[in-house]
């Protein structure tokens, strides 16, 4: 039983159930998209299979980035003591474990109608091929952007059985600001274990204009949320949120300012704030029922 409870702990913290605030991130654009497109709460079974479908790909997600750095986290402080790196999930178990965790997450979007499961085809393969990006070009932080943007076309074909893609496209687009707004403050963290073991990340790229492009994404990302809600007459509380999340980014340049890494670690967690301000605004503003 020890051996046993040791390797489901194992588990647990390779798809990072003990680290749930990734799974906060990837959720807060989703349920935006879904409370846009149903103009206030959706119906209880949608929402129920993309909260839990958010669980199920971000889990997979971070199975299958674990295995593609499985060679190069033993050398980051921050992550040497992951599952793979030290030796307590092989490989072969890792990819096992993604592959259920797509299943699942396919087979409990099954109600969902034919446009929004097409759409969870791409979802899948970019979620799979994000880990790898960053051996090729120097922005995979774009790439998980899109990756955790693919959630909005489906809350609309969900909700009304197409997408509103001008509405869509809003949202992706602001929430790929954001992305890569906190997922740079992340990859700060690791910048100079990155430069020696030759990883690409945001932060290398921006070098010293990091934290300049940082405040400019979250601006933007702000910008598009505020033209999205003047769209469709939202009321005080987006507004006031989004004055609230804009206090929010402007902390995090405050925190980062020395660039120390426990505080840019603690900026990328502040995000969690952001993200929930704007879905609280947005829920307040729109019909409950």
């Amino acid at each position: 039983m020890a051996i046993t409870r040791d390797r489901l702990t194992a588990y647990a913290q390779l798809m990072r159930l003990d680290k749930p605030v990734g799974t906060y991130l990837l959720l807060w654009p989703t349920l935006w998209a879904l409370w846009f497109a149903a103009g206030g709460p959706p119906p209880l079974l949608i929402l129920a299979i993309f909260a839990l479908g958010t669980l199920l790909m971000r889990s997979a997600g971070c199975v299958i980035n674990d295995f593609a750095d499985r060679r190069v986290d033993g050398h980051v402080e921050r992550t040497k003591g992951r599952p793979l790196a030290s030796g307590r999930v092989t490989p072969k178990e890792a990819l096992i474990l993604f592959v259920l965790l797509a299943l699942v997450a396919l087979a409990i979007a099954w109600p969902l109608n034919a446009a929004a499961l097409w759409l969870s085809v791409p979802a899948v393969v970019i979620a799979a091929s994000y880990p790898f990006a960053k051996r090729f070009h120097s922005l995979p932080q774009a790439h998980l952007g899109i990756a955790f943007s693919w959630g909005i076309p489906m809350a609309f074909a969900a909700v009304g059985g197409r997408v509103d893609w001008p509405m869509a496209t809003l949202l992706m687009a602001a929430n790929l600001c954001w992305v890569i707004a906190y997922d740079t403050l992340y990859a700060m963290v690791d910048r100079e274990d990155d430069l020696r073991i030759g990883v690409k990340s945001s932060a290398i790229l921006f070098g010293r204009a990091d934290r300049l492009i940082i405040g400019l994404l979250h601006a933007t990302s702000l910008g598009l949320l505020a033209f999205a809600g003047w769209r469709v007459g939202l009321d005080w509380p987006y507004w006031t949120a989004l004055a609230l999340a804009a206090s929010f980014a402007a902390h995090q340049q405050w925190q980062v300012r020395h660039r120390d890494r426990a505080a840019c670690f603690a900026a990328f967690i502040g995000n969690n704030r952001f993200g929930a301000m704007v879905f609280l605004g947005l829920a307040m503003s729109l019909p409950p029922f």
